[in-house]
């Protein structure tokens, strides 16, 4: 039983270390931080959180949440548009240019398989992490917060994400 629990977080390891690493380590601090804004919106928005437990429309939120992580972990999501799809995409930009430029992280993508509204404006976010299609992290836990009128991955998923590599050094995480 050992053994496999050793296994499964051999395999988280690995996949950070692979998918990660080298974006961790291709940042540098230049100070620029802009205290969390993020520029522009996605063209689709989920209308604006009023329920006490969730959005006001749950199936449109849920459909953001999904459609916006989708196309953050998508290699071929253009650097822009990933910022934009990040809480505090601007402080992180750093981390997300050097995946562009990694081959490994060039092959990663996530794939939804539920989402749970925690509140008006955070979703708990269950999803796989694949590796050139196939799964590295399965049912890995994340969180969506509702920022600027669109369902961002939130800052504290990435940044666990790059800890897992072990780098705890990252500006902005």
């Amino acid at each position: 039983m050992v053994l496999g629990r050793h296994s499964r977080i051999a395999a988280l390891a690995a996949a950070a270390v692979l998918v990660l690493t080298p974006a961790a380590v291709g940042c540098s601090d230049d100070g620029g931080g802009n205290g969390g804004a993020t520029p522009g919106t996605p063209s689709v928005a989920a209308p604006t959180p009023t329920g006490p437990s969730g959005p006001a429309d749950p199936a449109a939120a849920e459909a953001e949440v999904t459609r916006n992580w989708v196309a953050f972990f998508d290699p071929k999501t253009p650097t822009e548009e990933k910022v934009k799809l990040l809480e505090n995409g601007d402080t992180l930009q750093p981390v997300l240019l050097a995946m562009r430029a990694d081959p490994n992280a060039q092959q990663t993508s996530a794939k939804v398989t539920k989402v749970e509204f925690t509140s008006p404006t955070e979703a708990s976010v269950t999803y796989d992490l694949l590796v050139g299609g196939t799964p590295a992290l399965t049912a890995s836990k994340g969180t969506s917060v509702h920022v600027d009128q669109v369902w961002k991955v939130s800052t504290k998923t990435l940044c666990a994400l790059i800890q897992l590599s072990g780098d705890t050094s990252v500006p902005g995480c």
